[in-house]
């Protein structure tokens, strides 16, 4: 009986559209993290955080679908599938690889947004290529979809910790301070990912980079 449920909604999951219209007006925007309550409030899943804050901004519902979580947000005639991957951080690629091939979304209209240890808190990095820099899901995706040309926008959360300590404070949850500035900080991804969908990646490179 649970396997025909299970059968059930993964039929009417994959038939589905939650994107439509002109394929270069649909984007697929990643937030990198890892499910669960247990990881909710950490740096890690800073990813999930501000996915998160641009659907409650736009007043979007997240729905339970196959190898996520997905929200969809229009953005003057444009369409943004939030993901959410489920699969854990890092086997991120299988979810990303999915979504965009579901929803027929050109490569150059994924965003992925992740964590990045080597900028300070709050800072804004976009890029449309590069290595993973050991990033677990960041490398897991560059493995699925053959490519390290793909756009991320890496968000710092700085390299405050002692030797022997990454993994803890990775996974460790936002400081005081952090988590009084990051409303704000929030706010300014969201009008990175506005701007990729608007505007383009150059445009935004030149805008928000270092901001």
């Amino acid at each position: 009986m649970l396997s025909f449920f299970r059968k059930l909604f993964s039929s009417k999951d994959e038939t589905k559209n939650y994107t439509e219209g002109d394929p270069m007006k649909k984007f697929l925007i990643v937030g990198l993290g890892n499910i669960g309550p247990k990881y909710e409030y950490t740096r890690h899943n800073v990813g999930f955080k501000i996915v998160d804050f641009l659907a409650n901004k736009k007043e979007a519902s997240w729905e339970i679908a196959k190898l996520g979580a997905v929200a969809t947000v229009k953005v003057k005639g444009r369409s943004l599938l939030l993901l959410k991957p489920s699969t854990y951080m890092n086997l991120s690629g299988k979810s990303v690889k999915y979504w965009l091939e579901k929803e027929k979304i050109p490569i150059e209209n994924l965003l992925v947004v992740t964590d990045d240890l080597n900028l300070p808190f709050g800072t804004i990095r976009v890029k449309t290529k590069g290595s993973d820099g050991g990033h677990n899901g960041l490398h897991d995706i560059q493995n699925v979809l053959q490519t390290t040309k793909y756009n991320r926008f890496r968000f710092g959360i700085s390299d405050e910790f002692s030797k022997g300590r990454q993994v803890d404070y990775v996974l460790g949850t936002w400081a005081e301070e952090e988590i009084t500035a990051l409303p704000e900080r929030l706010e300014m991804a969201t009008k990175v990912i506005e701007s990729f969908a608007l505007s383009g990646i150059n445009i935004t490179m030149n805008t928000y980079n270092g901001k």
